[in-house]
């Protein structure tokens, strides 16, 4: 297929700002939404400025930017006109910003029963922490993200990106559909209260449902996989570091038959029963998993991790080499998932991986 626009004939007016909002409707509009960004008069998204400006251009490519002042009367006058005929309303700015200008989601949906409605804040529009201004860093410290990374009494450490802000982003938009797909079903318009936090729990989901049934915190494991299969887990070899994914007790033979191992597989000290690859998948486990890693470590300290790579995917042992992200791009430019993104000028372009997801 060579256009995928389910959403043409959307208008979305988008009020956001930074990386939440406005991934959430690059998403409407690469799916054929009009989207009309409101930027400010006095100098638009901070992101427009300095060295972040490409970012600026790969979230906001396509969109119809529109400066205007919330506090002129006549500008009010004009957005309440265009709220009053959008498909969709999108609000990061901080809450109670757009309620005093006349545009919140009660005065708008008074005007626009059909209106989706969604406002994208850091802790959600109810509760004593409603009006908190938020960070991706401080929601993954408020939410537990920080003291999943590294090892017991290691200091909180935050992922690597925005993690949160992204997955805000792509929660919106997917409530947004819902939220669409709903108004069609009923002929009523929805708001939609989307908190970063409830974006960071989704992320951590099978933690987050633990902590809340149980109260349980997970251990801190370091790079070891979900599983806690001893070779799930990243190893550094004589040239490069190589993450390893061998869960089952199939994949750790195979695993073993690559590095020449194979005698751990029926080491009484390691496992009760000799391992065998027709036995029903689990995840390994091992009596003393610190020997068998220590094994592990040893034996992957001689080899070459791209050539490791190579075998293991010719055994079906899930792995890879570790690489930068500029790495992974270039050999990545293949894809046809990749699209070219500019702003109306056509001053800059940006490459961007899509969607994210293909359609045929």
């Amino acid at each position: 297929m060579s256009e995928f626009k389910p959403l043409t004939g959307v208008h979305v007016l988008d009020f956001s700002h930074v990386i939440a909002g406005p991934l959430a409707t690059f998403y409407l509009q690469q799916m054929g939404a009009t989207v009309h960004k409101i930027e400010s008069r006095t100098g638009g998204d901070v992101m427009r400025r300095g060295n972040a400006v490409e970012s600026f251009i790969a979230l906001n490519a396509g969109k119809q930017s529109i400066a205007m002042d919330l506090g002129d009367p006549a500008d009010q006058r004009s957005l309440r006109e265009m709220a009053a005929s959008a498909d969709v309303l999108v609000d990061s700015l901080r809450p109670g910003v757009l309620e005093r200008h006349g545009l919140g989601a009660e005065a708008v949906r008074a005007h626009n029963p059909r209106i989706v409605y969604c406002a994208i804040s850091g802790f959600g529009r109810r509760g004593p922490w409603a009006s908190r201004p938020a960070y991706d860093h401080v929601i993954q410290a408020a939410t537990g993200m920080a003291l999943m990374a590294g090892h017991e009494g290691d200091a909180p450490i935050k992922t690597g990106f925005p993690v949160v802000d992204a997955a805000s982003g792509m929660l919106a938009a997917l409530a947004i559909l819902a939220g669409l797909r709903e108004r069609d079903r009923i002929g009523q318009g929805c708001f939609i209260d989307l908190a970063m936090t409830a974006a960071s729990m989704q992320l951590m989901y099978p933690m987050s449902c633990d902590a809340l049934t149980h109260g349980r915190v997970p251990a801190r494991i370091g790079n070891q996989g979900y599983s806690r299969s001893p070779a799930a887990d990243m190893f550094e070899t004589q040239e490069g570091w190589i993450a390893l994914g061998a869960n089952t007790p199939r994949q750790f033979l195979a695993l073993l038959k690559i590095l020449d191992l194979m005698r751990l597989a029926s080491d009484p000290a390691l496992f009760d029963t000799p391992l065998r690859s027709d036995t029903p998948p689990e995840f390994l486990r091992a009596k003393d998993p610190a020997r068998l890693r220590a094994e592990l470590v040893t034996a992957l300290a001689r080899q070459r991790a791209a050539d490791l790579e190579t075998r293991c995917a010719r055994a079906n042992v899930p792995a890879a080499r570790v690489r930068t992200i500029a790495e992974f791009a270039a050999e990545s430019r293949a894809s046809d998932g990749l699209a070219t993104l500019e702003m109306c000028d056509g001053s800059n372009r940006v490459t961007s991986p899509g969607l994210g997801f293909r359609v045929y």
